[in-house]
C-alpha cells in the first residue's frame, strides 16, 4: 500500500504542482502585453494569460492530491511526527494558501488591468517553497528512513 501513496504522490507533485509553477511563473510576461500592445498581439496575449490562469486555478483544485496522498505515505512509514514532514507541511500549507490568496486573485486582476505589480515575486516565492519542501522529501534530516553520509 506504502508504494501505491508514495507512487500517487509523487505523480501528482509532477503533473499538478509542475504545471502550476510553470504556469504561474509565465503569466505575468503575458499579462504586461495585455496592456502595453493592441491588436493581434494583445488576442493572443489575452489568450496565453487567461489559459494560464485556468491551468493554475483548475490544478490547484486538483493538488489537494499532493498532501492527502503525501500524509497517507508518510503514516504508513511512522514519520509524520518527524520535524522534516513536518517543515515540508507546513511549506505546503503556506505555498497552498500564497497560491489561492495571493496568486490567483493577482491574476484575475491583471486579466482586466494589464498591471502584474509584485505577482512574479509572489510566483517566484510559491515557487521557492516547493524548492524547499522538494529538498527536505529527498534529505529527511534526522529522519531514521533517510539516507545517511
Amino acid at each position: 500500500m506504502f508504494k501505491v501513496l508514495l507512487s500517487v504522490h509523487i505523480f501528482a507533485v509532477i503533473l499538478v504542482v509542475g504545471p502550476i509553477a510553470v504556469a504561474a511563473s509565465l503569466f505575468p510576461r503575458y499579462a504586461k502585453q495585455l496592456a502595453a500592445e493592441e491588436g493581434e498581439v494583445a488576442t493572443r496575449s489575452t489568450g496565453v494569460a487567461t489559459l494560464l490562469h485556468r491551468i493554475c486555478r483548475g490544478y490547484a483544485v486538483v493538488g489537494i492530491a499532493v498532501p492527502v496522498f503525501g500524509i497517507g505515505a508518510g503514516a504508513h512509514l511512522g514519520v509524520l511526527g518527524d520535524y522534516w514532514l513536518i517543515a515540508s507541511m507546513i511549506l505546503t500549507a503556506a505555498a497552498a494558501a500564497l497560491l489561492v490568496l495571493a496568486i490567483l486573485p493577482a491574476q484575475r486582476r491583471a486579466m482586466t488591468s494589464g498591471s502584474v505589480s509584485k505577482l512574479a515575486m509572489t510566483t517566484g516565492i510559491f515557487n521557492l517553497l516547493w524548492a524547499i519542501v522538494v529538498v527536505l522529501m529527498i534529505v529527511r534530516p534526522g529522519s531514521t528512513t533517510g539516507m545517511h553520509g
